[in-house]
């Protein structure tokens, strides 16, 4: 297979897809992310970690200096601001994450990985990744896992560019 074309740009004529093209792709890509997840939250390994707790520390590890603002943190995450508050307050009290105020915005929250909750996030990652490797890697070949991650990049990104739909008055 060939990779994904680049992504056009703005000024560029693209065919637009029918409803049901995106619906029905949408509905294939929703439902076998369920049937996935599913066979992850399944794994063994969540024992020492919910995997939303996992996917905090996963995300600060992937942060510039272990740390982001909680708002930030909750750009790359599915749950409510309150939700992930309360999260990030029982992993501090567990000794995964610091929080602290930032220097330049006395109401906003900083949030740090602690060496404890690096050393976690890297020992579950491990296992975590193996699952994937199984009910992933082994679904596609490798040039089809490349197209896919490139196509779903290309949606991803495209969005900022996608105005919101217009609700009636």
């Amino acid at each position: 297979m060939t990779p994904p074309p680049a992504p056009t740009s703005s000024s560029e004529h693209r065919a637009p897809a029918s409803a049901r093209q995106a619906a029905d792709a949408w509905e294939s890509l929703f439902r076998t992310q369920v049937a996935i997840m599913r066979r992850l939250q399944a794994d063994d390994i969540w024992h020492d970690l919910t995997m939303r707790e996992y996917d905090v520390l996963f995300t600060l590890s992937r942060a510039a200096g272990g740390e982001l603002r909680l708002r930030d943190l909750n750009e790359g995450i599915l749950l409510a601001q309150s939700s992930l508050s309360r999260l990030v307050e029982r992993l501090e009290v567990r000794g995964l994450v610091a929080r602290s105020v930032p220097t330049d915005d006395a109401r906003g929250t900083l949030v740090r990985l602690t060496a404890e909750g690096a050393r976690l996030q890297r020992e579950t990652g491990l296992a975590h990744v193996r699952t994937i490797e199984r009910y992933v890697g082994q679904g596609l070949e490798p040039a089809e896992l490349a197209t896919l991650a490139g196509l779903l990049d290309r949606l991803r990104a495209a969005q900022e560019h996608i105005p919101d739909r217009a609700t009636p008055a």
